[in-house]
């Protein structure tokens, strides 16, 4: 398990990948679905971040995230919290 802050596009891209499989390039700002990832593949990728970094992701987030960027900014705010 990792705590490290923050959690940044590299760790994203990585779990992704393990999660969903390689789609090309991923970038910060594109929305998951011009990246190619479905709705399975954010759950998927979800519960790969909590079991990594020890956290719990707010269910209502999967419906709002809609880019890595946003996803990252969830999960930093998530792990500052359990680092306080």
């Amino acid at each position: 398990m990792s705590t490290a802050i923050p959690f940044t596009l590299d760790d994203l891209t990585r779990i992704l990948r393990e999660a969903a499989g390689e789609n090309g390039e991923i970038t910060s700002e594109a929305e998951f679905e011009q990246l190619g990832y479905d709705s399975l593949a954010l759950l998927e990728t979800y519960t790969r971040i909590e079991r990594e970094y020890g956290i719990s992701l707010d269910e209502d987030a999967l419906d709002t995230v809609r880019t890595p960027d946003s996803l990252i900014e969830v999960v930093n705010t998530h792990l500052a919290a359990v680092g306080t």
